[in-house]
């Protein structure tokens, strides 16, 4: 027979209602009672009824994360940062991969309010305006991860997307590189990618380069766009003598493309990847990259999102976090 809370109440020599209490992390409690409390939980190996709770407390201590695309290794990192500070505050996740589809988000959205989810960590490959009307119409506590509202009404945790992909294009343009190609996301989306390719032509036209629009290359961030990308640049007949690319993953497939096509890297041709996952140091030739604070992005977007949930003020709504260039083997 499952242990009920009467039972913890007895073990503890407590009222129910203090059991109660420590449940629910109300601070009348002192700190004896509470530790008999928790000692008897774990004693009897109580646990809490959760659909009862969440109906009375209207509180089920989840939190429903989206990303885009679970394959991408950037997106894995975050999740986690995410959870080891759920797991510190007790709180459960639900994971939803949305495939860059916008309507499967929409749908995703549905089923998070409705499984009772307390708030949401939202990453998104275009943050359109129904999307921002969905959550609001919802009522979802949202706390957006590597995008921002154009109003920036919801709380965010980014890098600055645009001065990392100025840095990383000046980083090839201070190595002599002129002919420098560009393979992205969506170049006009509300996000991060959209940011990349803004940072790339920025820093092109600050160094009076031409931005060439059969060196452009936008599709999604896997591993065969970028080997597409490198094969349309090949057949373009276009001179370029490097490649700034918005993912590592796209960056890998660039030189894949470039190899099986007799181009070396970066012997003829240079890359630069962006997000420094686990794989950029153990690809071949090892990439040089911009690196962003996955991990860090997670766990802070969660601290922030429970703060919200138990009514605290935040410190700040949009943390930009820091980004660097990191020096390998992909760029002569």
């Amino acid at each position: 027979m499952a242990t009920s809370i009467k039972d913890v109440a007895k073990e503890a020599g407590v009222s129910i209602a203090t059991v109660s209490r420590v449940l629910n992390d109300i601070d009348v409690v002192n700190e004896d009672t509470k530790k008999k409390v928790l000692d008897a939980i774990k004693k009897l190996g109580y646990r809490p009824n959760i659909v009862a709770r969440s109906l009375k407390t209207q509180r089920t201590k989840t939190i429903g994360i989206l990303i885009p695309d679970i394959s991408s290794q950037f997106y894995p990192e975050i999740v986690r940062g995410a959870e080891d500070v759920s797991n510190i505050y007790d709180y459960n996740i639900i994971l939803g991969n949305s495939d860059f589809d916008i309507e499967k988000e929409k749908e995703y959205l549905r089923v998070m309010k409705e499984k009772m989810v307390d708030g949401v960590i939202y990453m998104s490959s275009s943050l359109q305006e129904e999307i921002l009307d969905l959550i609001n119409e919802l009522d979802l506590r949202t706390i957006l991860v590597e995008t921002k509202d154009k109003e920036g009404k919801l709380p965010s945790v980014t890098i600055d997307n645009i001065a990392a992909a100025v840095d990383g294009t000046n980083y090839m343009i201070n190595k002599g590189f002129k002919d420098i190609a560009f393979v992205g996301v969506e170049r006009d989306a509300v996000n991060a990618w959209g940011d990349r390719f803004k940072g790339y032509q920025k820093a092109m036209e600050e160094a009076n380069l031409t931005v060439s629009e059969e060196l452009v290359y936008t599709s999604d961030l896997r591993v065969k766009s970028g080997y597409k990308a490198a094969e349309q640049f090949i057949k373009s007949g276009k001179k370029f003598d490097s490649v700034v690319c918005a993912t590592d993953e796209l960056a890998m497939g660039v030189i894949n493309g470039l190899r099986d096509n007799g181009i070396k890297v970066p012997e003829d041709v240079s890359v630069m990847g962006f997000n420094n996952n686990v794989l950029s140091e153990i690809f071949y030739p090892k990439l040089s990259t911009i690196s962003q604070p996955s991990y860090d992005m997670g766990s802070v977007a969660m601290r922030m999102l429970i703060k919200i949930l138990n009514k605290k003020e935040l410190d700040q709504a949009h943390f930009v976090l820091p980004h660097g260039v990191i020096e390998r083997d992909s760029v002569k």
